[in-house]
Order: structure tokens, then C-alpha cells, then sequence
């Protein structure tokens, strides 16, 4: 897909700040050796490159890594702990496959938090933020055209949700708001595969935006839940669809 071009272009600044990794958000940047190790098989399960289901092999790992199994074990705890593995007893562990109730009871809990750091941001938006908003649903206007741009349109959503939460001014409401986006941003792609979806999305976001510039407090409240729940109803669709079909 060729670059964007435009206004869009702006939102590049702030995009940059985003990382799609566990610890992206840590104060102190030095990890142990397993969040290090946590750190790359998470960047292999968030870029799906490891899929849903896919065992992980501690021994493999191991030799890969060339450490110990202590250090694999502590950093598939860590992957654990942070929802992309899940350990099974006398079966090892494997990348986390969410059923479609999991799945809405994670994106439910997700829309709850992002209300929270609407109803903050709009006490009393500002220029940057607005700024931010305003290439951001560029940007997206722009992907939502696109038939291959899918995963690039969630991957900026996911950076929005993100940069909004991190303007909020509340430290622990930002990590779980991250925590839960990563978790739930390979199934987010699902529901953002279509056309219609994505235009569907952008303009809502709009929406949103505006509101949030005029200081309809409640109008951005509504649109902002109404976005999260039908981009979610459409991701539990399309992973429904998938377990029948497989």
C-alpha cells in the first residue's frame, strides 16, 4: 500500500510514541533477561506471527535464546500474566485463543475504560489533543478506502486509544487500558477487515471529535461506546464464523 499523503501525514509524530510490545509503557527501559524474552515471542503473538492456539515450546525457546528453561518459564509467566499465553496443565503452554464470550467480556470491560478517559479528556480538552484527534481520524479516513488496510486501520485506532489514554492524567487506568488493547487488537482486526466497517468507524470517530470540540460531554460519551460496541459485535461475528467453520 503506497504512503498516505496529506494532513494524515501529521499524525506520524505522535504514531511513532506507540509501540504494539509488552513494556512499552515502563518508566525504567531495563528489562531481565525473561522480559527481554517475554518482550520478542510477545512481538510474535501481537504481529500474529504466532498464532492463536500455536504451542510454545519451552525447550525450543530455550535454544533459541540460549538460556536455561527457568528464564522461558519465567517469561511465559510474564506472557501469561499480560493475557497473550495460556499455561495448560501437563500440556504446556500456548498463545491465547479467546472464545467469542471471553472476547466480549474483554472488549465490554475495554469500552467501560475508555469511557473513563473520555469523560477525563473532555473536562477540559486540549490544542494538542485536538491536534492528535484531528490527524488521526485523517488518517483513518484515509485507510478506511483502502481494501488492504485493515490491519493498519486497527493498528491506529489501537495508537489513538492509546494516546488518548495516556493524556488522561491517570497512570493506572493508561497500563490496563494498554494491557487490555493488546490483548484484544489481533480480534480487532476481525471486526475492521471490511470497507464498510472501517468507513463506518472513521465517521463515528468524527463524530467524536467534533463533539469533543464543541464540549458535548455526553454526545462524545455515546458515540465513543457506540464505535467500541459495534466495531466488538463485528469481531465476535467474525470469530464465531471462524470456530464453525473450523
Amino acid at each position: 500500500m503506497k504512503p498516505l499523503d496529506g494532513p494524515a501525514d501529521i499524525f506520524t509524530r505522535w504514531e511513532g510514541a506507540v509501540a504494539f510490545r509488552l513494556f512499552a509503557d515502563q518508566a525504567d527501559p531495563t528489562l531481565t533477561v525473561p522480559e527481554q524474552i517475554a518482550a520478542q515471542v510477545g512481538d510474535r503473538i501481537l504481529s500474529g506471527a504466532m498464532a492463536p492456539g500455536e504451542r510454545i515450546g519451552e525447550q525450543e525457546l530455550a535454544d533459541e535464546f540460549a538460556v536455561s528453561r527457568g528464564p522461558i518459564r519465567e517469561a511465559i509467566r510474564i506472557l501469561e500474566r499480560e493475557g497473550l499465553a495460556t499455561i495448560l496443565a501437563r500440556r504446556g503452554a500456548i498463545v491465547t485463543e479467546l472464545t467469542a464470550v471471553e472476547l466480549k467480556e474483554l472488549l465490554e470491560i475495554r469500552a467501560g475504560l475508555f469511557e473513563l478517559v473520555a469523560r477525563k479528556l473532555a473536562i477540559q480538552p486540549t490544542a494538542e489533543l485536538l491536534a492528535m484527534l484531528d490527524a488521526g481520524v485523517a488518517r483513518l479516513q484515509a485507510l478506511a478506502q483502502a481494501p488492504d488496510a485493515g490491519d493498519a486501520y486497527a493498528e491506529t485506532t489501537y495508537r489513538l486509544l492509546i494516546l488518548c489514554a495516556r493524556q488522561c492524567g491517570n497512570r493506572r487506568l493508561q497500563r490496563m487500558l494498554t494491557e487490555l488493547s493488546l490483548q484484544t487488537l489481533r480480534y480487532s482486526k476481525l471486526g475492521l477487515a471490511s470497507v464498510a466497517r472501517r468507513q463506518r468507524s472513521a465517521d463515528l470517530w468524527q463524530q467524536t471529535t467534533e463533539a469533543l470540540r464543541q464540549g458535548d460531554v455526553e454526545r462524545m460519551v455515546t458515540l465513543t461506546r457506540l464505535r467500541i460496541e459495534e466495531s466488538g459485535e463485528e469481531s465476535i461475528r467474525q470469530l464465531e464464523g471462524q470456530t464453525h467453520h473450523d
